[in-house]
């Protein structure tokens, strides 16, 4: 149908939409999720099925897609070195069953959360906020369509208390929106060592902290940059540093990675989605301060 005056471009009418409020909802609650990873009492867990060491991560997180495959977790990883998930995928299946990893995330998770929450874990607030974010997650259900690890994990039952359905609907929203990215990184050119140096020179999180998480060697490292220095994204010299159009194509990722994870927000709607921040808020700070250090200035900001 051509447009008329009194019907303006769609595309147009969206441009204007201020839709910041999806990547504040979504750090707002993400410490919430990521604790988990950091968490003594997952890594105790998962000693306790044979699992240990890195182990627990890539078999913890791939669990919900069953007995994959290295290839599989790498694709959807993407951004981990592939000899180091081939170092633990698929062996790590013949340690402990995904079924049973699964089971020892969540419970990994009521752990954490009562130890770090303490009696909030019970209370009216947290309740709200679990009902918040489950609403925000369901409306994301029925569009699973490329996004292949939040399809894994919306396939698994809802657990019962809150304090784990807040945790379970935020890992359904990180990841996927985790599964947009990915998509916008490949359109983008960007594999995930590419991916990682880009995010290195634009953010707070160090080269060296990207590189040696994610089991990359220098020298991969080092040819990573010299590429996106070729291709015009970094600038020359020793420091690293995003050229003017490598800081517009970074950001054009992230607005990308914004729009293809907005669906669940803006099925709530701003409002619902400041009060879900606002009430997770003292949650994110307390699991930031017990777990993950390098995030509170900017949550307490």
């Amino acid at each position: 149908m051509p447009t008329t005056p009194d019907m303006p471009d769609m595309a147009e009418k969206e441009a204007h939409v201020d839709r910041s409020y999806v990547r504040t909802t979504w750090k707002a609650v993400e410490p919430v999720h990521g604790g988990v990873y950091f968490a003594p009492e997952a890594q105790a867990l998962y000693a306790e099925l044979g699992v240990e060491g890195r182990a627990g991560y890539f078999g913890s997180r791939a669990a919900a897609l069953g007995p994959a495959s290295a290839e599989l977790v790498i694709a959807t990883f993407y951004n981990f070195n592939p000899e180091l998930v081939r170092s633990v995928v698929p062996a790590v299946w013949k340690i402990a069953s995904p079924e049973s990893l699964r089971s020892a995330r969540l419970e990994a998770v009521d752990a954490t959360l009562r130890r770090v929450l303490g009696s909030a874990v019970e209370s009216p607030e947290m309740e709200r906020a679990a009902e918040l974010a489950q609403e925000a997650a369901r409306a994301a259900l029925p569009h699973p369509q490329g996004r292949p690890l939040f399809a894994a994990h919306a396939a698994l039952p809802w657990p019962d208390e809150p304090h784990l359905v807040l945790w379970h609907a935020q890992t359904l929203l990180r990841e996927f929106r985790g599964d947009g990215h990915i998509a916008t990184l490949i359109c983008a050119g960007l594999d995930g060592i590419e991916a990682l140096v880009t995010h290195a020179a634009a953010g707070p999180v160090t080269a060296e902290a990207l590189r040696t998480t994610r089991a990359w060697s220098k020298e991969q490292w080092a040819q990573a940059v010299q590429r996106l220095r070729d291709r015009g994204w970094l600038e020359e010299g020793s420091d690293l540093a995003l050229t003017p159009e490598g800081r517009r194509r970074r950001e054009a990722v992230e607005r990308t990675t914004d729009e293809l994870s907005a669906l669940p927000y803006v099925a709530i709607g701003p409002e619902k989605c400041a009060e879900l921040s606002r009430l997770v808020h003292p949650y994110s700070l307390a699991v930031a301060e017990a777990l993950l250090p390098w995030l509170v200035g900017g949550l307490r900001n």
